[in-house]
């Protein structure tokens, strides 16, 4: 979803072709993950198809013939009324990370070992962030690495609030699965 709208934006911005608007994703949104060529083509198809974008022009060349996008009108509604609305907190209930600890717990396996291992994981990441935050060329770039920052450090209270009531959960996971429980 977020995708479409960020080509609706770049489109905003000037018309392109669909290489144009990879090459400005990336450098604009994609330091962390990339698009393929193939999704930002089946997103603009999709966008034409939905009326939000469409092709002004097409041009020869050595391989297939370019097309060029730009935003319609709709797509420069959608995207303001996109823009417009707040984005909801998207809470973890069953992260990946709490299933695993708590798989742990009830096979008997050394749940406190599986919080260390990503502790560590976690660390080297922010290791990581933290110099390209110091070294980034662009404040964008220091901002998004503020932003990955921020979401480790969280995940890092979480990881060690859980060590600390890891003896809890384990009775509780056992009680679960007591008698008459699958």
């Amino acid at each position: 979803m977020t995708v479409s709208y960020a080509l609706l934006g770049l489109l905003e911005e000037s018309a392109r072709h669909g290489y144009d608007l990879k090459q400005s994703y990336d450098r604009r949104f994609g330091a962390a993950k990339p698009i393929r060529f193939g999704q930002v083509y089946r997103t603009l198809a999709q966008l034409e198809r939905e009326g939000l974008v469409e092709v002004i022009g097409v041009e020869a060349g050595a391989g297939p013939d370019r097309k060029r996008y730009a935003i319609t009108p709709e797509g420069v509604i959608d995207l303001d009324t996109w823009l417009g609305e707040p984005e909801q907190p998207q809470p973890q209930l069953q992260s990946v990370l709490f299933t695993k600890i708590v798989l742990a717990l009830l096979s008997g396996r050394p749940a406190d070992d599986f919080l260390d291992a990503q502790r560590a994981t976690h660390l080297a990441a922010m290791k990581s962030l933290t110099t390209a935050r110091r070294t980034a060329a662009t404040t964008q770039d220091a901002l998004l690495a503020d932003y990955q920052l921020f979401h480790i450090e969280a995940d890092l209270r979480w990881i060690d609030h859980t060590a600390a009531r890891l003896a809890t959960l384990a009775e509780e996971v056992r009680d679960a699965s007591g008698p008459g429980r699958p």
